[in-house]
């Protein structure tokens, strides 16, 4: 009996222990819990392993187990993904949350305006729409005023439109994107930020640094890109006004339905006018320039999260007039004569775009995208008696696939992208009169491998090879390095190259409105005669978060070096000329940024900054420092906001401090001595304040000043009393035109 007894035991031990090397449970819809209305289809697999299984019709699953098996991941498209702890083999049951109401919870609990991640590889941030609405934020331009990583400035005297930085380079050195596809660039570099509308964008990401190799090899300086609000996740109804002193209106509106259960559809439409002249400074010349826009863009939305599909088709017109100029211009008797000195900037601009995603319901890990957009811009523009006409038209393709090797921590993108450019640039300065006419066709595939020890270590390594008909064969890569040595501390490094032609009329279109006549130094390349711009990009950060006094903060520390193989160099020193040539030496960008955040008491926040750049380029003359770039910038924003009432109701104040270092001048030794400046400008001061009363979910107003300090540059156009004269110069700005200016505005949503 024994005998047998054991010979049985022997014969059930495998059916045992197999029976207890499997883990089974069931994966429920939390929305039917009553129900139990198992889940089919979702994905549930061991923490970094391979080993997984899906959920059968009914929702149960069977999953191999390992005792040093502990974290449990599920995982459904169109619900949150949960991790969950399992200490026995015991049959689960787990409901799963929806993510619409995930969203909910989202809106209800405070995110922090500037979002900044511990786990991020990359130097990034996220700039949502609580932080764009603490200032007018009329375009994307302008939606930058309370962030201390990107420097805001005016391009000239005249068009009031203004321009970025980062990292002490101008915006063509950054890769600025919406939704991912390169959107200011080409002719719409001087004024595409201004193209944008603020209330169409959802939030934007800024990367500083070396960018991705997905989304192409231009990037030197970092990347913006600006995510639009979504026709599915958009208010049904909202209306913004705005009004300002200075004579500017502004109307947005947005108008969002529901077509079916996939699709959305959205119109969005922006205008606005200033048909008031303003010269406070009594040179005779407008402040700010007379302006119409007209922007209408049609969006769609299908999404199938079912089957794992999203897609967005976008349809979009602008038409920008600008006129600016002395107080006694009128073009229709004026234009191409020297009755009168003034400008007209007309453009207009048409593109379409679609995006395609599916991602694998069994294998949520698993995406394959593709983007394809085009563009056609025309600008025709005179500067007194100097002409600037260009079009240029654009395809931009990019096909990307995501997976992962072996397990979660290894993740990798791969894809191929096409893009062509098609110039066609008129340019009538003095004796200057060339048509310039160029292709761009350029062809390229790139991979992408991101480690990912789910602790303390990560990166992304990066490789891109592109074929251009003008820029040749080359490689592009990029390495972004994470280590977290501590709790709520990173260390972030990352290392790169970028390649871009430089479009050196659509870029420094503000000469045109000066005396200065060009020249080019004609070296053979292939663009204006000139040869690609080439640079490295190295940075090192440190950002650590803390709790002072039960009050959350963080402080960061970057440093980040950009240097140039090549550059076109755009040389202004001698005040009767704008040259360009090629760097012959070196030129560098090296830029420190110390930044603190901290909660004061709840909804009391506090932001500063400190920034140190030092800026140099090898001219003709010598090396010399970068023009109107200050060496050193401080930044302070704070911000308070009461408890918001069950309806919505509440109050917002926000000030916003920046205190501008000296600048170097460009030289004008050799004008006459009343048409001399300083060497260096003066430090000055800047505040910004806005104040919002929030009456419901529906409603609000708010109140604003830009520049209450009232600061003017003194006489900004050199020799504006004889504007056809040798000497007449509208681009030596380093400081407000206009002085103070109010504003006031409001917005109403219906959900």
């Amino acid at each position: 009996m024994k005998k047998y007894i054991f010979s049985s035991f022997l014969l059930l031990f495998p059916i045992i222990f197999f029976a207890q090397s499997n883990l089974k449970g069931m994966i429920m819809d939390k929305q039917n819990p009553k129900d139990n209305l198992g889940v089919s289809g979702a994905t549930v697999n061991w923490l970094n392993t391979s080993i997984g299984a899906v959920t059968d019709e009914k929702g149960w699953f069977t999953i191999p187990y390992k005792p040093e098996y502990k974290k449990l991941v599920i995982s459904y498209l169109g619900y949150k993904t949960d991790t969950i702890t399992i200490t026995s083999l015991k049959t689960i049951h787990h409901f799963i949350t929806p993510e619409s109401e995930l969203q909910e919870i989202t809106i209800k609990s405070k995110r922090d305006a500037i979002q900044k991640s511990l786990f991020a590889t990359a130097n990034m941030f996220t700039v949502n729409n609580d932080e764009l609405l603490k200032a007018a934020c009329c375009n994307l331009a302008e939606s930058f005023e309370t962030n201390p990583s990107i420097d805001v400035s005016f391009s000239d005297a005249l068009t009031g439109t203004r321009q970025i930085q980062m990292l002490g380079l101008k915006s063509p050195y950054l890769l600025i994107t919406q939704e991912n596809v390169p959107s200011v660039r080409g002719a719409a570099q001087a004024f595409g930020l201004t193209f944008t509308p603020g209330t169409w964008v959802e939030s934007i990401q800024i990367t500083k640094g070396a960018g991705s190799v997905v989304n192409g090899y231009e990037s030197i300086s970092g990347q913006i890109n600006a995510e639009l609000v979504k026709p599915f996740s958009d208010n049904k109804f909202f209306l913004n006004a705005y009004s300002s002193l200075n004579g500017r209106l502004e109307l947005n509106t947005h108008f969002n339905e529901k077509i079916s259960e996939k699709w959305q559809s959205g119109l969005y439409i922006h205008g606005n006018y200033r048909g008031e002249k303003f010269d406070n400074n009594n040179d005779n010349f407008l402040d700010a320039p007379l302006a119409n826009q007209i922007n209408v863009m049609n969006r769609w939305q299908y999404t199938d999260a079912q089957n794992g599909w999203v897609s967005f088709i976008n349809f979009r017109y602008l038409a920008d007039e600008k006129q600016t100029g002395e107080l006694n211009f009128y073009p229709e008797t004026d234009r191409g004569t020297t009755n009168a000195w003034g400008s007209e900037i007309d453009t207009k601009r048409f593109e379409t775009s679609a995006k395609l995603g599916y991602v694998f319901p069994e294998l949520p890990f698993q995406s394959f995208g593709f983007q394809l957009a085009y563009s056609n811009h025309q600008q025709d523009s005179y500067f007194g008696l100097n002409v600037y006409d260009v079009q240029h038209e654009s395809v931009y393709s990019n096909l990307l696939f995501n997976s992962i090797i072996g397990d979660t921590r290894n993740k990798f993108k791969t894809g191929i992208s096409f893009t062509y450019d098609k110039y066609d640039e008129l340019v009538e300065v003095g004796t200057f009169n060339e048509n310039f006419k160029r292709k761009e066709q350029s062809v390229g595939a790139f991979f992408e491998y991101a480690f990912d020890n789910l602790d303390d270590f990560s990166f992304t390594a990066g490789l891109r090879v592109d074929s251009h008909n003008l820029l040749g064969n080359f490689i592009t890569p990029r390495l972004h390095l994470r280590y977290a040595p501590w709790e709520n501390g990173v260390f972030r490094a990352s290392a790169g190259r970028g390649k871009r032609s430089a479009n050196i009329f659509a870029e420094n279109q503000q000469f045109f409105a000066s005396s200065r006549q060009i020249n080019i130094d004609n070296v053979g390349g292939n663009i204006y005669g000139l040869n690609p711009e080439i640079a490295w990009n190295y940075g090192i950060s440190y950002m650590q978060k803390f709790k002072l006094f039960d009050q959350k903060g963080d402080l960061t520390f970057d440093f980040y070096k950009t240097d140039f193989n090549n550059q076109v160099v755009v040389d202004w020193e001698n005040p009767q000329e704008i040259s360009f040539y090629d760097l012959d030496g070196k030129s560098i960008a090296n830029s420190f940024q110390v930044e603190l955040y901290y909660q004061l008491s709840k909804g009391f926040n506090l932001r500063t900054a400190y920034k140190y750049f030092n800026v140099t380029t090898d001219y003709n003359s010598g090396n010399l420092q970068k023009p109107i770039q200050p060496e050193n910038r401080f930044f302070a924003n704070l911000s308070y906001e009461t408890i918001a009432k069950d309806n919505g109701a509440q109050w917002k104040f926000d000030a916003t401090f920046n205190s501008i270092g000296k600048q170097r001048l460009p030289n004008t030794s050799t004008n006459p001595s009343q048409y001399q400046l300083a060497v260096f400008s003066n430090t000055f001061q800047l505040l910004n304040s806005q104040v919002t009363r929030v009456f419901s979910n529906k409603f609000e107003v708010y109140l604003g000043a830009e520049n209450l300090t009232n600061v003017q540059q003194k006489n900004p156009i050199l020799a504006s009393d004889n504007p056809f004269g040798a000497n007449f110069d509208t681009t030596i700005v380093y400081s407000p035109i206009f002085g103070r200016a109010i504003y006031a505005g409001l917005r109403f949503k219906i959900k």
